[in-house]
């Protein structure tokens, strides 16, 4: 009898034990999704190519998207702009009117553009001249409230969620480098989904400049991301999100003279892409958050910033040196790292080497916009092709070496 008993106890210890065992590693992952169109009146000023460019007509609309996550303990926003890059001086914005409407913890909010040259002028260069800025200050407050508005519906919205992630590459061959450099064609997927199996969110991230509607149209539109975002809102429903990749010197669709016709079609073939790799995806089995962020500042070595910031044109503060974020979060195994301008893939490549595990994404355009992130050979040889334009975009050379050695501090070996 005594050993039976103790047959018995040994039974319900182990039992107890498994049960902890399981419950400790089950993490209570919620994530929740919004979204809004964000599209400027007619008659404002077109970001992209030429100055004095007004817009005359709506082909399609841009939006703000955003999904919040949170682990049990942690939350994270991941905010995504239709437009050519908000500046940081934005970002500070967006979080005081969601900390003002909501509890979010905002120093957690990732802000991040698509790029597209369709959108309206945020920054200020593209006015009637360099004297006169392009930015429409009840515009930009309008762009504000609304993503405050959204980092809170989706915060609310928030239901447990299982994580997946896929790979796979996409533009060959109608995305190019074309100053004849490195070029990452990957292709980075997370989705949440619900217990029934529907897309809370989609997470993508891929490299090429949404340009073929720039400078011969005269219609806000989000470029070919207006076909990529058709294509998974068709399949998946729930919000889709487009990650712009480092696309400075110089990625671009080298595919002939653009149409919106074309632009949806490419559009549409990456979501299908996105799709596809999605059939085998691998789940995330932990979804623990980690995240750091650094507040530092550039050298500005390019005078005409100093200058446009000082007359207005840009309104932001632009002296020696420009503050700036850059941060790094995990989701699990998944890695993400934000690049403030339009980095070279160069540097986008030598961001992915610094992560350890996988999936990893690089988000440029993300937290600022500080024009061209280039190599430093970039402003010693100019026969590089389109090297002149491009540093002359830049706010110095300095600036990829320093990201890269602060984002050496961030990521977790």
């Amino acid at each position: 009898m005594n050993k039976i008993i103790l047959f018995l106890l040994i039974l319900i210890l182990i039992s107890i034990s498994c049960s902890r065992q399981e419950r400790s590693t089950i993490i209570p992952f919620t994530a929740g999704a919004a979204s809004a169109p964000i599209n400027p009146p007619t008659g404002a000023y077109i970001a992209g190519d030429r100055q004095n460019r007004k817009f005359t007509a709506v082909h399609d609309s841009l939006f703000v998207k955003a999904v919040v996550i949170n682990d049990g303990t942690y939350s994270l926003a991941m905010v995504t702009f239709d437009c050519i890059g908000l500046l940081y001086t934005e970002v500070q914005r967006i979080r005081e009117r969601t900390a003002a409407i909501s509890t979010f913890p905002v120093e957690r909010i990732i802000v991040s553009s698509t790029h597209t040259h369709s959108g309206p002028d945020v920054v200020g260069i593209w006015g009637s001249d360099y004297e006169h800025t392009g930015v429409d200050t009840a515009y930009m407050n309008f762009v504000v409230n609304t993503a405050a508005a959204q980092i809170k519906r989706a915060d609310e919205s928030r239901k447990e969620a299982l994580i997946s992630t896929g790979e796979t590459t996409f533009g060959e061959p109608w995305v190019q480098n074309i100053c004849n450099e490195e070029i990452d064609r990957s292709v980075t997927v997370m989705q949440f989904k619900d217990k029934a199996g529907n897309n809370i969110a989609s997470l993508t991230s891929f490299a090429c400049h949404p340009t073929f509607m720039d400078a011969r149209f005269t219609e806000v539109s989000a470029d070919y991301l207006n076909g990529f975002y058709k294509q998974l809102n068709g399949h998946w429903q729930g919000e889709n999100l487009f990650l712009q990749g480092p696309i400075g010197g110089w990625v671009q669709p080298v595919d002939g003279e653009g149409s919106f016709e074309k632009a949806e079609r490419r559009g549409r073939e990456l979501g299908d892409a996105v799709i596809t790799c999605m059939t085998t995806a691998q789940p995330l089995l932990s979804t623990a958050i980690q995240f750091k962020s650094k507040t530092i500042r550039f050298p500005v070595e390019n005078e005409a910033w100093k200058q446009l910031a000082a007359i207005g044109t840009i309104p932001r503060e632009i002296q020696d040196s420009v503050a700036t974020e850059i941060a790094w979060f995990a989701i699990g195994d998944a890695q993400f790292a934000t690049h403030p301008g339009e980095t070279a893939p160069y540097y986008g490549l030598e961001t992915k080497k610094l992560m350890k595990t996988g999936p990893r994404f690089v988000l440029g355009l993300s937290m600022d916009a500080l024009g061209y992130i280039l190599k430093p050979v970039f402003f010693e040889d100019k026969t590089i092709p389109h090297a002149e334009y491009l540093t002359s975009m830049s706010v110095g050379r300095q600036t990829g070496p320093i990201l890269i050695k602060t984002l050496e501090g961030l990521i977790e070996k």
